[in-house]
């Protein structure tokens, strides 16, 4: 019997993919654990959280540091995630115009670029394997979303969304990492256009299924519509709430229910009580709130981009129990939805669920990456 493993899953939280994955891998035999360096708004559970309340910038350097050593010492395999190493360079609020000139902003940012992802070869010559999963605005480049995606968020928000010099920034990183990495992953199929060619797609590893099980209907009146944005501009909200407004006006029996500033647990009673959950329309494939729901057993609405699909696999393509929508779209898809017999929304809902226990089970995902640690520390 292989001897288990040592993976550290760093240096975030974002959208509790890297936990989850942790404790699977853990459950699998593996001695994984996982660390943020700030607590997560949301409530996602981790192994650990290095940053305290009134921690000052030396402080938290000396915490990155610490687990720099730890990860040479006590580690085989140091997965990051966000596309995020320990030592990630300029945080891009450094990079506006406005803060180039203020002292403390240059010596930071100089700072932080002298010692820009130096933790990757440190890794890499200590005989770790080095993996790393891109999530989302990790990898997406401002430039290429507006010469290539009609249908995108980067057309809406505002322009210092992606401040400048973001994009190089992000193209820095991505090539750091494939130089430096065995593996890398996108849970978001669009990111695969722009990261090297031996990264693939993972799904999302952040809903333990044990615990999200199948919610009943709640039995509704009208179609009571959820949608739980983290960005409104990026999950394309306007759009969504313009379409509910024309249909209650024309006498559809609809309503919709924000789901903002809430823990995961207190939004998940507000997902349990809905009948469709709305996920994001303009960025061309779902996330984590889509999971949770599907989990639960309901129909899931959002924007998927053909030309995307390609980087999945085929047999998850087929299986997709997502209902399609765009901001010119989505008005009639609501009013088919809401005009849908309850067992046909219950019909979609078990889809849904079928679908993420086949293909973002956490186990599964788990026992793909571990299979992959262990032959790139066969190398």
């Amino acid at each position: 019997m292989s001897e288990p493993l040592r993976v550290l899953h760093c240096p975030d939280v974002v959208g509790g993919h890297a936990p989850e994955l942790a404790r699977a891998e853990r459950a699998l035999g593996q001695r994984s654990w996982s660390v943020a360096f700030h607590p997560n708004p949301y409530g996602y559970a981790v192994d650990e959280t290095l940053a305290q309340p009134g921690d000052r910038f030396l402080a938290l350097e000396r915490k990155r540091i610490a687990l720099l050593l730890r990860a040479l010492r006590d580690f085989d395999v140091v997965h990051f995630n966000f596309g995020s190493s320990l030592f990630p360079g300029p945080s891009f609020h450094l990079l506006l115009p406005g803060n180039r000139g203020r002292l403390r902003a240059r010596l930071l940012g100089f700072y932080q670029s002298l010692l820009f992802m130096r933790d990757l070869p440190l890794l890499r010559r200590a005989g770790k394997a080095v993996f790393v999963t891109f999530q989302g605005d990790d990898a997406r480049q401002a430039d290429y979303c507006r010469s290539h995606y009609p249908v995108h968020f980067v057309h809406e928000v505002a322009a210092d969304y992606y401040p400048p010099g973001s994009d190089e920034q992000k193209r820095r990183t991505i090539q750091r990492f494939a130089a430096c990495s065995h593996g890398i992953y996108a849970l978001n199929p669009d990111l695969l256009h722009v990261l090297p060619g031996k990264a693939k797609f993972l799904p999302y590893a952040s809903v333990d299924l044990e615990s999200w099980r199948p919610a009943p209907s709640a039995g509704n009146a009208r179609l009571k519509v959820v949608h739980a944005p983290s960005h409104r501009g990026v999950k394309g909200t306007r759009h969504l709430v313009a379409a509910v407004e024309r249909l209650k006006r024309a006498g559809v029996a609809i309503d919709l229910v924000l789901v903002e500033g809430l823990s995961r647990s207190e939004a998940r009673a507000v997902y349990e009580g809905c009948d469709v959950a709305v996920d994001q329309l303009l960025a061309g494939w779902y996330g984590g709130f889509a999971v949770e729901a599907m989990a639960l057993g309901k129909p899931v609405v959002a924007y998927l981009r053909q030309d995307d699909l390609a980087f999945i696999p085929g047999a998850m393509r087929a299986e997709l129990p997502v209902v399609s929508a765009e901001p010119g779209s989505i008005e009639a898809v609501l009013r088919s939805l809401a005009e849908s017999s309850r067992q046909k929304l219950a019909e979609i809902g078990a889809r849904g669920r079928a679908y993420v226990e086949r293909w973002h089970h956490p186990a599964q995902i788990a026992a793909s990456v571990i299979a992959d640690y262990r032959v790139a520390l066969g190398r």
